[in-house]
């Protein structure tokens, strides 16, 4: 007896997770995420799934809009279309990603996911806008509005399928890390705004006779727009090309000095070509004084390995640094030092001492953040330079500004 009340709860929650079932038993190899294939059948299993919840939706309130005699619910059973097609765009999204590089297309088709994520933006702006139009329509000359329990049961079983199919493409979207299908929750949970704003406006207008349903309207269509906004910006910024995630510039930048061999590394760069299909370069600090054949083996073996272990083509720039002066490190520390109380945000690197008999030039890169502008920047190396020069009036800062490609919160890590 004991046994059995300690298995019912995992089977019935098994049960009641539609979601977990569904990936279970449509999704090969469903927790490898990093594999192409794997993201391609959580998109297919997504788009199939939305498809069929909003063809069933259409055509139970086709049925229901012709019975009733309700524009209002024949309108929702063609947005309901609508959406099936937003379903559709996804799943040509996520199958034309999945094609492998080509001869034109040497880094694959990933990026057409972004694409296909965009296409759902503007129809979820669409919808916003269409639904706007009608609602200042109906602010102008309100129609007439009735109470049916019938319809209100009707759009609250919408409603609930519609959270349901969100918040389904939201956990896959974040599972597989998918901009369409995040998009594809944000179009669902429109619909569900959209919906409980005509179920409000016809209790309100049961309950007082007053006609609000053009006002909700309106104020839902702003959010929906907004949404749509949103899902464009965030679509749009990997394809114009946007600074490196803090974490995957960690991940990268630890994998790679792990390795014997290498001091440090700088100017990360990372190329975005979809969803788990990067290219990135790096400069790797290694000793001058080893053999440069070896110092080359090594580099050889990070870049194999990043492929395998990290799934990033990755190009390592190999940078010789003098580690047997030193002299040259205790100066490097104290420019670092410096820097540091200048301001925190800021890093150093490629740091080169030349020595004279009057005059020791301390040459280096300085990475600032973007935000800085020349003011900014000029204020900083001058500051840097004074500090140098009460430590010993010999120094002379040659200094070269850059901008770091990590985002600017990690900028100084």
């Amino acid at each position: 007896m004991t046994r059995v009340k300690r298995e019912m709860p995992a089977f019935v929650n098994e049960e009641k997770n539609m979601t977990e079932f569904l990936v279970r038993r449509f999704v090969k190899d469903y927790g490898d995420v990093e594999r192409v294939s794997v993201r391609t059948a959580y998109g297919v299993l997504s788009s199939v799934v939305g498809i069929l919840c909003n063809v069933a939706l259409f055509l139970v309130k086709l049925a229901a809009g012709m019975g009733l005699h309700s524009v209002s619910v024949l309108a929702d059973a063609f947005n309901n279309l609508s959406d099936a097609g937003s379903s559709v765009i996804s799943f040509v999204g996520v199958k034309m990603a999945e094609k492998p590089a080509d001869e034109d297309h040497p880094f694959g088709h990933g990026r057409i996911e972004y694409i296909a994520a965009l296409i759902v933006s503007f129809l979820v702006l669409e919808v916003g806008f269409s639904f706007l139009k009608d609602s200042v329509g109906k602010i102008r000359e309100p129609e007439a509005l009735y109470f049916q329990p019938g319809l209100v049961l009707l759009l609250l079983l919408s409603i609930g399928v519609k959270l349901w199919l969100g918040f389904f493409n939201r956990k896959l979207g974040e599972k597989i890390d998918s901009k369409v299908l995040k998009a594809v929750f944000t179009d669902s949970m429109g619909d569900v705004m959209t919906t409980a704003a005509t179920i409000v406006s016809m209790v309100f207008f049961r309950f007082t006779g007053i006609n609000i349903d053009g006002v909700i309207g309106a104020g839902v269509a702003l959010v929906v727009m907004w949404a749509g906004i949103g899902i464009a910006k965030d679509t749009l910024a990997p394809l114009i090309g946007e600074a490196i995630d803090p974490e995957i510039y960690h991940k990268i930048k630890d994998f790679v000095e792990q390795y014997d061999g290498i001091i440090g590394t700088h100017d990360l760069i990372v190329h975005n070509y979809g969803p788990n299909r990067s290219m990135a370069s790096i400069h790797a600090e290694v000793p001058s004084h080893v053999d440069i054949e070896r110092s080359h083996e090594i580099i050889d073996r990070v870049e194999r390995d990043a492929v395998e272990r990290l799934g990033v083509f990755l190009v390592v720039h190999m940078d010789p640094i003098d580690t047997d002066n030193a002299e040259a490190r205790e100066v490097r520390e104290r420019v670092e030092a410096a820097l540091g109380e200048v301001d925190a945000q800021c890093t150093l690197h490629d740091f080169r001492m030349v020595n004279g008999e009057k005059r020791v030039n301390l040459i280096f890169d300085l990475v600032v953040p973007f935000s800085y502008g020349e003011e900014r920047q000029r204020e900083i190396k001058e500051a840097l330079c004074d500090k140098m020069d009460a430590l010993d009036k010999r120094y002379q800062c040659v200094i070269t500004v850059e901008h770091a490609y990590v985002a600017e919160e990690s900028a100084g890590k």
